[in-house]
């Protein structure tokens, strides 16, 4: 059934805000040079702003996070013409599943799959064998925060730290992949800072949770960001006047204390889901701005497809999970409607279909 739903119904991503009047306005006053030449001042505030939010040398405006992974790496294997370094990434996270096509086909990067725990953080036994067996060449190690296929879950400090500590240990570079590290760090109410300080690299999203309508950034030392803006040539995302990118990515900046407030409305959202007969949720140590359910009986396709015909969009997972994503457009109204939604639907499942269950309190999927 075609979805008609309205956008405070639209939960499939944090990607789906629009600019608002004040970003718009941004883009239209926007001061601009012309990136390639490295004279757009809108977007070299934007950088300096960000490097300093993540406490790093630098930071380079890229389209996307994805074309912001993609470099990422190839950055780190060190000047042109070096060897595509091993990658190895969680099993379950972005770049494993969503990412992997582009890495091998356009970095020539072979992802090495790990084993992550219920809170997303690799399993570190099998990383370190891992690294054991990449010993002499060149390795990049990445980490997810927050962890989206562990409902959101933030990472603090502690964790990222035991990650870059195990890589460094090997010689491996270590790749914070934060498109949603804004979340992490209100959730857990530290500064950003702290929990990019132990990576050598990271990227960064405004176009998620902080609600900017294009641009991730990527951040680390000025050799090795130097390093990334060539490769960000090569990709074909160098971009001219791209003050009109930067400037509502500034005003989005400013909004990360904003933030908290989609974390409880997810929290109201998980509680009016998990109140909900037959439905089984997610429970994340951290929680943010992600909420994952599961309708006994039903799979997480056909979940989606009968909740879009109540105006309700979420995003099926291949997890059995249908997930749903809180940003600025939610309200208390929203979740209401979104609720009684996934009640009419697991009231049409027959009885015979369902199967008895609770939460998943370590954020482990069945």
């Amino acid at each position: 059934m075609e979805w008609t739903g309205s956008p405070r119904l639209d939960f499939r991503s944090d990607t789906r805000t629009v600019p608002d009047a004040r970003m718009r306005e941004a883009m239209a006053g926007a001061e601009v040079g012309d990136d390639v030449y490295g004279d757009d001042p809108t977007v070299a505030l934007l950088e300096e702003r960000v490097a300093e939010l993540l406490g790093t040398e630098a930071a380079l405006l890229t389209p996307t996070g994805t074309m912001a992974n993609l470099i990422a790496p190839l950055a780190a294997s060190g000047p042109r013409g070096s060897p595509a370094p091993r990658l190895i990434v969680g099993a379950d996270t972005h770049m494993a599943f969503l990412e992997s096509d582009g890495l091998r086909r356009f970095g020539g990067v072979e992802p090495l799959p790990v084993e992550q725990c219920p809170d997303g953080l690799p399993d570190l036994d099998a990383l370190a064998a891992l690294l054991s067996a990449s010993a002499g060449s060149p390795t990049v190690v990445c980490l997810e925060n927050t962890s989206m296929m562990r409902s959101g879950n933030a990472l603090d400090a502690g964790a990222t730290s035991a990650v870059a500590a195990l890589a460094h240990r090997y010689g491996a570079h270590f790749h914070l992949d934060g498109a949603r590290l804004a979340n992490a760090a209100v959730a857990l109410g530290v500064p950003p800072a702290e929990l990019a300080e132990p990576a050598d690299s990271i990227a960064f999203s405004v176009s998620k949770g902080l609600g900017a309508p294009v641009g991730g950034l990527l951040c680390g030392s000025h050799e090795y960001v130097a390093r990334a803006r060539e490769l960000r040539g090569w990709l074909g995302g160098s971009l001219h006047q791209a003050g009109v990118v930067a400037a509502p990515a500034l005003i989005a900046l400013g909004r990360l204390p904003d933030l908290a407030a989609d974390h409880e409305t997810a929290a109201a959202l998980a509680s009016g889901l998990g109140s909900v007969p037959g439905v089984e949720l997610m429970r994340p140590p951290r929680p943010t701005n992600m909420v994952m359910a599961r309708l006994a009986g039903l799979a997480p396709q056909e979940c989606a497809a009968r909740l879009a015909g109540h105006g309700v969009r979420v995003l099926p997972l291949p997890n059995g999970y249908v997930r749903f994503v809180i940003h600025r457009a939610h309200d208390m109204i929203g979740v209401r409607e979104a609720v009684r939604a996934l009640a009419a639907v697991a009231a049409t499942v027959p009885a015979a279909r369902r199967a008895t269950g609770g939460d998943h309190p370590d954020g482990n999927s069945p």
